[in-house]
């Protein structure tokens, strides 16, 4: 009998964001993109993971936790800061009480809200002691999800194809990463966005990668396109393995016509951090501070933007949503597997869509994972069988973000970026080939500027500036990258450094702490 098999692939990466206050300071908004996510998104998964487990729900799925990602859940910095947060997320939700204490329908979501968030910092603090990474490690470990790796800050790597040290620095980053959190070699590799041209394949493949994940076009449009379509993984020349993942499915899920727009679900874009006076926020935005989100949201996405959220029926629609995915999918399994044995469907979730973007976007995962136990639920690198007789074939260059090309991520409002990421990766290739075998605080300098040309590559930043979100935030960063790099290639070329303006710099990002700046090295 032939097996149907759909496996979801959750992509979790964050921009690297780490502001460090003085003490006695109120922290500003910088970090609330990540402890935003935390609560909504991170937390919850893993709350999801082990109820699924301790139910003995074999519902095994695989995820991408990219390396600026386990960096920053590995931070003891940012953990407490974290703490310090959902501390006045809750005084700011005993007001809240009081203050809508003539209003039960908004009164009962923000009690609902409150609740979460004590519920969160127990959670996080006392359940977890602070590290997720060592769960989700735990949970690979136990077989019940499939970690990929990714590129060292998420790099698009079409911009630097013809940069063969670069791709080669930001796939060892990532591996490195990989193995120092997860204390294994991976075994599939993540392309940011689904970044693909010709001679990433080699990259990957010199590296040990087993298999990759490409957007549905990439396959399809292949100079000898597969006759299974993305039904069946295929391979390259190499015998690297290529899954084509069904972008339908990721427009169901994280498309803005998607489930994700039903109006009965809560409305993400109205926070109260937004909303009300600066006096009423008192003690959570700190004076003269910008606005930021604040988890506290009680309306629905009605057109009526006042119309109050009721939690009840959003997960009544979750449910409903959920049935409705995995119908869809598995009709089309089954209409596939009249043509061919064992076919494969593989979507993707962007962990952003799991609480942060649609607050109903967990609890649709969970339903998703419930219902489907029964049949056949397998991580993406469980699907590859005879790996060497797979079809081979040459895709074609694609992306997941724009219309399918990355535009977005060089056009009119960030191209100028390009010019210089590129110009200190020549540079970086060069200042790696003439100190070779330095110490002290050569090496200190040369491993800096490594790490400030990796955050300057990183995806998100372009994104940010192209979306308008947080735009001056992600230009400010990626100036201060270009800065501090010049700084670096000024002092190795005069030989001075102010150890002072090293050390500060060193401590400010301290991700990596394993990098070597060699791997920028041109291999001999």
């Amino acid at each position: 009998m032939s097996e149907k098999n759909l496996s979801i692939v959750v992509v979790a990466h964050q921009p690297y964001v780490r502001h460090i206050y003085k003490e006695g300071e109120l922290p500003g908004a910088e970090n609330d993109i990540f402890f935003g996510a935390l609560s909504q998104t991170y937390v919850p998964l893993v709350n999801l993971l082990n109820k699924l487990e301790a139910e003995n729900i074999d519902s095994k799925f695989s995820i991408v936790l990219s390396p600026v990602l386990c960096s920053m859940l590995d931070d003891e910095v940012l953990q407490s800061q974290y703490v310090e947060w959902l501390d006045r997320c809750i005084v700011l939700g005993q007001k809240e009480k009081k203050r809508l204490a003539s209003c039960p329908e908004l009164l009962k979501n923000a009690e609902e809200q409150l609740e979460k968030i004590v519920q969160t910092r127990k959670d996080f603090v006392e359940k977890y002691e602070c590290n997720l990474l060592k769960q989700f490690a735990g949970f690979a470990k136990r077989g019940r999800i499939e970690i990929l790796a990714s590129c060292g800050t998420y790099a698009f790597l079409p911009h630097y194809a013809d940069m063969p040290e670069v791709l080669n620095a930001q796939v060892e980053t990532g591996i490195m990463s990989h193995r120092h959190f997860f204390g294994r070699a991976p075994d599939g590799f993540w392309l940011p966005y689904m970044g693909y041209v010709k001679g990433i394949e080699r990259t990957l493949r010199s590296y040990g990668i087993n298999y990759t994940v490409l957007d549905t076009h990439g396959i399809l449009f292949s100079e000898n396109a597969p006759k299974t379509g993305i039904f069946v993984p295929d391979r390259c020349w190499n015998s690297l393995v290529v899954f084509g993942r069904d972008g339908e499915a990721s427009q169901k899920i994280n498309g803005c016509e998607g489930f994700s727009s039903n109006p009965v679900y809560k409305n993400q874009e109205k926070d109260i951090g937004f909303e009300l006076e600066e006096s009423e926020l008192e003690g959570f935005l700190p004076p003269d501070s910008p606005r930021s989100n604040t988890l506290f949201r009680y309306w629905s996405k009605k057109d009526d933007s006042d119309s109050p959220y009721d939690s009840k029926k959003a997960l009544e629609q979750a449910k409903i949503d959920a049935a409705a995915f995995l119908d869809e999918e598995n009709q089309k399994l089954e209409k596939a597997s009249k043509y061919l044995e064992n076919p494969v469907l593989v979507c993707t979730i962007e962990a952003a869509a799991l609480g942060q973007c649609w607050a109903e976007g967990m609890d649709f995962f969970e339903e998703v994972l419930r219902k489907n136990a029964s049949s056949k639920f397998v991580a993406t690198g469980d699907l590859i069988k005879d790996q060497f007789k797979l079809e081979k074939i040459t895709p074609y260059p694609s992306a997941a973000s724009g219309t399918g090309y990355g535009e977005d991520l060089l056009d009119s409002s960030n191209s100028w970026m390009l010019r210089y990421t590129r110009k200190m990766c020549e540079r970086m290739v060069d200042l790696s080939g003439r100190f070779p075998d330095d110490t002290g605080l050569k090496v200190r300098l040369l491993v800096l500027g490594a790490k400030e040309l990796m955050l300057a590559q990183s995806g998100e930043l372009a994104k940010m500036i192209h979306s308008g979100v947080f735009s001056d935030f992600a230009r400010e960063t990626f100036t201060k990258s270009v800065i501090d790099f010049t700084k670096v290639f000024d002092a190795l070329g005069s030989n001075t450094v102010s150890t002072e303006w090293l050390t500060k710099l060193e401590k400010e990002h301290n991700l990596f702490p394993w990098l070597n700046y060699r791997i920028f090295c041109r291999k001999q």
